[in-house]
């Protein structure tokens, strides 16, 4: 029955609503408390550590560290959390979330995160690719640099606004490994359209490949790992990858000139095709880096942008066109 608003609930109603909200929080605290041991375990094994080197790096004991991960620590103080960040490598953004999901705020102020780590230490190299990032940055379309193990070594700033939308998250962001973001982020969806179909299956098919020429690398073993932890994606990479290759022939992987649709965070751009093009010139080829650029069409809301034909497709635009080739018209 409804009570008076001038006595209140019962003693014995409010006793119950009270236990409900301790157990909600109790339940909030351990799916948090999993979280933190996921997030310092999902890093380690991306960069092939053992908790041994994590250890090392710390200058701790190996059991101190197994603590750590297991979430027995009694205070997650500032130089600790910083330590953490220092020894797996993290990203200003990665190092941000850490901070959040650990002690629910912000970094100091005073942190950056050390991004020498992913320049070659030759000078020569490092001053080829300061002035590649120029040269990035004066094209509109998003592009990005990437290893063997799709570690992402530049981006330029439409590639950064692309995916301005994507949450922080531990070991998948785009601009840190653009196949972990494909096959892990829960953001991923809503970027890359016909996210699985489009995207999944040729980036796996992919991995499968490079990680039959290096089996030892333990980046990409690391991937493995996690790919088989997940029920869906380890099925679509031992089953549904052959199958699809079977069907339609290797060149179907290949990220060069491959169709695909992004949809960008301009509404008024909407869904957008866009045409894949990697191309890498000597110095990069010496680093083991390849530049994928996304040519972005200039239709609006998803529109037409010219007929497409053949299973990779090829699209027809307006505007600059090989003068070579005479156009439809002609």
């Amino acid at each position: 029955m409804p009570h008076l608003a001038a006595v209140g609930p019962s003693d014995g109603l409010a006793r119950a609503g009270e236990e409900r909200l301790a157990g909600e929080e109790s339940a909030r605290g351990a799916v948090r408390s999993e979280r933190r041991k996921e997030i310092l375990r999902q890093r380690r094994e991306e960069l092939g550590l053992s908790q041994e080197d994590l250890a090392a790096r710390l200058r701790i004991s190996v059991r101190a560290y197994g603590n750590w991960e297991r979430g027995l620590v009694k205070e997650w103080t500032d130089r600790k959390l910083l330590a953490l960040a220092e020894a797996l490598e993290m990203s200003e953004r990665q190092c941000f979330w850490l901070f959040r999901v650990m002690v629910d705020r912000d970094p100091p102020p005073t942190w950056r995160a050390a991004e020498e780590n992913r320049l070659p230490e030759d000078p020569a190299q490092r001053d080829y690719l300061c002035d590649y990032a120029a040269l990035m940055e004066s094209v509109p379309y998003p592009s990005f640099l990437v290893d063997h193990r799709w570690d992402v070594a530049l981006t330029n700033s439409a590639f950064d606004q692309l995916f301005q939308s994507v949450r922080p998250h531990p070991t998948a962001l785009p601009d840190d490994n653009f196949l972990r973001f494909v096959l892990f982020h829960p953001d991923a969806a809503g970027v890359l359209e016909d996210h699985e179909p489009a995207w999944c299956v040729p980036l796996l098919a992919q991995f499968a490949a490079a990680l039959a020429a290096a089996p030892e690398d333990e980046g990409l073993r690391s991937i493995r790992q996690e790919v088989a932890r997940d029920p869906f994606m380890e099925a679509a990479y031992r089953y549904g990858v052959p199958h699809w290759l079977s069907m339609r022939g290797a060149e179907a992987a290949e990220m060069d000139g491959a169709v695909r649709t992004v949809r960008h965070p301009d509404q008024r751009r909407g869904l957008v095709r866009c045409r894949m093009v990697a191309e890498t010139s000597r110095m990069l080829g010496e680093m083991g880096l390849t530049r994928i650029t996304l040519i972005l069409s200039a239709s609006p809301q998803g529109g037409p942008v010219g007929p497409v034909r053949g299973g990779a497709g090829v699209v027809h635009q307006q505007g600059a066109r090989l003068r070579a080739v005479p156009s439809l018209g002609e």
